[in-house]
């Protein structure tokens, strides 16, 4: 080959070299710029998602502290609102209550919200936007909340309803610039119905031992349909327990047929400034612990004061007050007090006929005082005899003077009896010693004692009670062997002398009371 004519390859050679490297550091170029387009783009994404969720916890926080729900009077009464609507959809979501036939709506731009009070659509306005520095950047964030559905329930235990509300919240934040982002994030707020007894026992105390099991103390549940003249099957399992603090349990055969729930985290050794969930010396929790979220509380039930009162200290050889302190028609209205033989009838008290209410009832000696549905107001109640026993009667049959009133069309259904307790004094303001409450049903629904105050409880001996307890102020003790069918609440319990307590199941299913708020969901999108 002619050597000339390779003359000048090298130089082709390397204008092609320098091409590939050209192309090739181009190309590194555009790529590091794409992944530093990338990194920007996912800073402005992270902020602007966070800004969606500073407007959104925004609007929380507003509807937690400052806002104040729709009641049955006011300015912004539940009569403005359709509690019952139905086809009704906003931004995807079908609305249970709307406000002049469209969706109940909180907005910052006052042509999208629609809100019965123009006061809480500013103050709602208001709270919600703002913006927030993120390096060179500023996000702007707002929010907006969607009534999904609103109810009123009374509580179990007090007498003002309270206006139960799901909502949608909904957060938006933008940042402008060379580059745009937009995120939106949307948490539904909503309070839960729960039942109020779904525990064989709880104690609201937070701190250690507040429950404390020992001396062969179980829980277990049963079925109060499933009873047959007065004895039912009981489960080893169903006996859950919960406390806001610590449960201690010691000695053997100690179980606790269930769960322990608590706040609290960890089993050992509990201090004021370590609170575990259990200190376990020696017993038994089967479910093992759960840990609660929060911490449960309990209102505070709303208990009568009467005006005056009238004591009742029974024992043998007692005949029922004649003349003013008489417990008759004139007076109790559901009956006359009676007395046959060692069996002593008590009505109702009745506030609208004059018969506002007992003060200390004490039974003693061989004695059985009967009470039937209806409630009682009364100061403190006592039963010191291990021959004397209370009977919650099925039927009002048995309470004198009915007759007279079926005679002219009044009649009456079974139901609850309720034990209002004052308790003025402090102390033990419930003493059930005796052969206790006869309830024949172990339907605890049909005996429920409610105190608000800070005195205690008391169940000793061989007693059998069957009924509901609810005093979350209150300490309750059990001793002795006695055995309890139904719930308690109170702030803290001991029970130390192998006594029982068995769950009623269908319990679940009785006695409601509001839960606190709860995020149930959360999603975020960006645009």
């Amino acid at each position: 080959m002619n050597k000339r004519n390779e003359k000048g390859m090298a130089l082709i050679l390397v204008i092609i070299l320098l091409v590939v490297v050209s192309i090739m550091g181009t190309s590194l170029m555009f790529l590091s710029q794409t992944e530093t387009w990338s990194s920007a783009n996912y800073r402005l994404m992270t902020q602007s998602r966070y800004g969606a969720e500073a407007g959104a916890n925004k609007a929380i926080n507003y509807l937690l502290n400052a806002y104040t729900p729709p009641a049955a009077s006011g300015g912004d009464a539940l009569s403005n609102y359709n509690l019952s609507a139905s086809g009704v959809n906003f931004e995807g979501d079908a609305v249970g209550a709307t406000y002049g036939g469209n969706a109940v709506v909180l907005h910052t731009t006052s042509g999208l919200a629609n809100y019965p009070a123009s006061a809480t659509e500013t103050a709602f306005a208001n709270a919600v936007s703002g913006s927030l520095a993120a390096g060179n950047s500023t996000v702007n964030y707002s929010a907006h909340a969607v009534l999904l559905s609103m109810r009123q329930i009374t509580p179990y235990g007090t007498t003002t309803p309270v206006t139960i509300q799901t909502w949608r919240v909904t957060g938006d934040a933008s940042i402008s610039g060379a580059q745009n982002a937009q995120a939106e994030v949307s948490i539904i707020l909503e309070r839960q119905v729960t039942p109020v007894f779904q525990y064989a026992a709880f104690a609201d105390d937070n701190g250690c031992a507040a429950m404390t099991f020992g001396g062969g103390g179980v829980t277990g549940s049963y079925d109060d349909t499933a009873v047959v003249n007065g004895s039912v099957t009981i489960q080893a399992s169903g006996g859950n327990v919960g406390t806001n603090g610590n449960l201690v349990t010691s000695g053997n055969p100690t179980t606790i047929n269930g769960t322990l729930s608590t706040p609290r985290s960890g089993v050992g050794a509990c201090s004021s400034s370590n609170v575990t969930a259990w200190t376990d010396n020696s017993g038994n929790v089967t479910g093992g612990v759960i840990e609660l979220p929060q911490p449960i509380t309990y209102p505070t039930p709303v208990i009568p004061v009467p005006s005056s009162t009238i004591d009742v200290g029974i024992s043998h050889g007692w005949a029922c007050p004649t003349g003013a302190g008489a417990i008759d028609m004139a007076h109790g209205f559901m009956g006359n007090c009676s007395v046959v033989g060692n069996d002593i009838y008590l009505p109702p008290t009745n506030p609208l006929s004059g018969f506002v209410g007992y003060g200390n009832i004490s039974i003693s000696g061989n004695m059985t005082v009967h009470i039937t549905n209806g409630t009682y107001n009364i100061n403190t109640f006592k039963e010191s005899s291990a021959q004397s026993s209370l009977v919650v009667d099925e039927t009002m049959s048995s309470i004198v003077g009915l007759e007279s009133l079926a005679a002219i069309g009044v009649t009456f259904s079974a139901g609850p009896v309720i034990f209002n307790v004052t308790g003025s004094g402090g102390g033990t303001v419930v003493d059930l010693t005796g052969n206790s409450v006869q309830n024949a049903t172990l339907n605890p629904m049909n005996f429920q004692i409610m105190y608000a105050g800070t005195g205690s409880f008391s169940l000793k001996g061989q007693s059998q009670a069957s009924g509901l307890l609810y005093a979350p102020n209150a300490s309750f003790s059990f001793a002795g062997g006695g055995t309890w069918y139904g719930a308690v609440i109170g702030a803290t319990m001991t029970d130390m002398g192998g006594a029982a307590v068995y769950y009623d199941r269908r319990l679940n299913n009785s006695g409601f009371t509001v839960g606190n708020y709860m995020q149930t969901s959360f999603t975020w999108k960006k645009f």
